[in-house]
């Protein structure tokens, strides 16, 4: 686009921009002609998928703002029109705009002619995401960048049935925005209802029911939010569950949107838990347990000889899984996804329950027939899918933490059962390289290397097969990305994330039980886990 034209298209964008803070920043970039700041800001639209939008916040197509939020709620209203839709619960959490956001899309599905319901205050995703069943409608928005950096906020839309959107309600949902006209005639209502906290006590009652009345509670937490909307919600569903009070980080309790104490408000980022840790140390605590901003997430720490260790995905994965059986679940089916450890299978498998492996995301995990637990490595748990159909980070902290107080009155803790679970299953390393890039064409170039000359060796294993996962696999419907079978049971996914410009790649190396002590084999594996991540770092050029 030429200079002419992309001051153009700026000043039409700015004459239908009702934000004055969008606004005033668009004006000044047009007084100074700064080119190259338009350019970024008018390079194309956000992308509407299956993660719903995500972006920086500022004026344009390319950002996060009150036009571009009111296009996808008209898009999203003729979508649902179309099929005899009636009604939208929206929620929001403290993110900057996100209130916005909101009353924004009210007042759009409102003049679309829908029933517009609004949770009265910011609330973990987990709770938009339960409303929607709950209260019988037809979608669900939820206004929310997750674990996203300070400058982001984002959009993620449910159907009826409280599952994300997936192929192709994203890609009909996607063509309706596209439809949309002019702001000034997109219709906007003023009546809709904001709901008291009747949809929250619904949902601490149906959270607090996922742990047995007749465990044992004698556990002691350290709590943070991460500066996110989770502390209220997960204190009351303790205090509903009849646990203590969880010791909450002081300077982490309250939402903030500039996430002062933390690089990225992401609990997986090195860091982000410090604090925790530190306040667990102090006050002797059993256990650490966070929340990513929208709490949809949970990670653990365990006290260790060593220090303080936060578990990996993965394992807590395990751990939630073996706990429901170790307490009685019988049926259904227990699933993860394709970067997540080959463990869960084997688990499942051995206490004849069904097993399916998906795609990246709840989007797809949630639809699994018969589904009574999923997880995914991200730290991402469902323990109760016919509560909320979603990753849920309150319910999978209460289950955490009654399997902890569980083991603490065996005088054993979650370090024992990971042993008991590798001695009977066998020692599964996974790891991760996770590179942020800021030119988002080197994430295609280095799959496209990974495609066109792919290693015969990897941490001195040989590479077996290769699978374009764009073709298509087996069951699994095409994505971007490239999966390699090494000897002895090793794995490699490269991957570009859905919601960070960064290139996701899982490893997992898998020994089998019998071969010694758990501590042995894990050395042997961690070893062996940290050639391949050099290895493939090399492959893939990265520093």
């Amino acid at each position: 686009m030429g200079g002419a034209d992309l001051l153009d298209e700026a000043r039409a964008w700015l004459a239908e921009d009702p934000d004055p803070e969008t606004r005033a920043e668009l004006a000044a970039l047009i007084e100074n002609n700064d080119v190259d700041a338009l350019a970024d800001r008018f390079s194309g639209p956000l992308e509407f998928g299956t993660a719903g939008l995500r972006g920086a916040l500022g004026p344009g197509p390319n950002r996060m703002n009150r036009v571009v939020v009111t296009r996808a709620a008209a898009g999203l209203a003729a979508y649902l029109k179309a099929r005899d839709g009636k009604a939208v619960v929206i929620g929001y959490d403290a993110r900057r705009k996100s209130d916005v956001f909101a009353a924004d899309s009210a007042a759009v599905f409102a003049g679309a002619g829908l029933r517009a319901l609004v949770l009265p205050h910011p609330v973990p995703t987990p709770v938009l995401a339960f409303a929607i069943r709950h209260l019988g409608v037809d979608a669900g928005v939820m206004v929310t960048a997750s674990h996203n950096p300070p400058q982001d906020n984002g959009y993620k839309v449910y159907l009826g049935d409280g599952c994300q959107i997936v192929p192709p309600a994203d890609v009909e949902i996607s063509a309706e925005i596209a439809a949309v006209g002019p702001l000034a005639t997109v219709p906007r209502g003023s009546e809709w209802d904001t709901l008291g906290d009747d949809v929250l006590e619904a949902y601490l009652d149906r959270a607090a029911s996922v742990v047995s009345p007749s465990s044992p509670r004698d556990i002691s937490v350290v709590y943070t939010p991460l500066h996110g909307v989770g502390m209220d919600v997960l204190v009351a569903a303790f205090r509903r569950a009849g646990f203590p009070a969880p010791y909450v980080v002081a300077e982490q309790a309250q939402p903030d949107p500039d996430f002062p104490t933390v690089s990225f408000p992401n609990p997986e980022e090195p860091g982000a838990i410090d604090l925790a840790v530190a306040a667990a140390s102090e006050t002797d605590a059993d256990l650490v347990i966070a929340n990513d901003p929208d709490a949809d997430r949970c990670a653990v720490a365990v006290p260790t000889p060593e220090g303080w260790r936060m578990l990996r995905g993965d394992e807590v994965g395990w751990l939630l899984g073996y706990h429901l059986i170790r307490r009685g679940v019988a049926e259904g089916t227990f699933a993860t996804t394709i970067v997540s450890s080959s463990l869960l299978s084997k688990m499942a498998r051995d206490h004849g329950l069904g097993y399916a492996e998906t795609l990246t995301g709840f989007k797809w995990l949630s639809r699994v027939k018969g589904l009574r637990y999923a997880y995914e490595e991200a730290l991402g748990y469902c323990v109760d899918p016919a509560g909320v159909c979603d990753k849920d980070g309150i319910t999978a902290a209460l289950l955490v933490a009654e399997l902890a107080a569980t083991l603490k009155a065996e005088d054993r803790d979650l370090g024992d059962l990971l042993d008991e679970i590798e001695d009977r299953y066998g020692v599964h390393a996974t790891g991760q390289l996770s590179p942020r890039f800021t030119d988002l064409a080197r994430i295609d170039a280095a799959l496209e290397l990974l495609r066109a000359e792919p290693p015969a060796e990897l941490g001195g294993r040989k590479v077996i097969t290769i699978e374009d996962l764009a073709d298509g696999v087996g069951d699994l419907p095409p994505t971007d990305g490239v999966r390699l079978w090494l000897e002895d049971g090793a794995r490699v996914i490269v991957r570009p994330s859905g919601t960070e410009p960064k290139l996701k790649c899982y490893l997992e190396i898998a020994l089998p039980p019998g071969g010694g002590s758990p501590r042995l084999l894990r050395e042997h594996a961690d070893n062996s886990l940290a050639m391949l991540k050099r290895d493939l770092g090399a492959v893939l050029g990265l520093p």
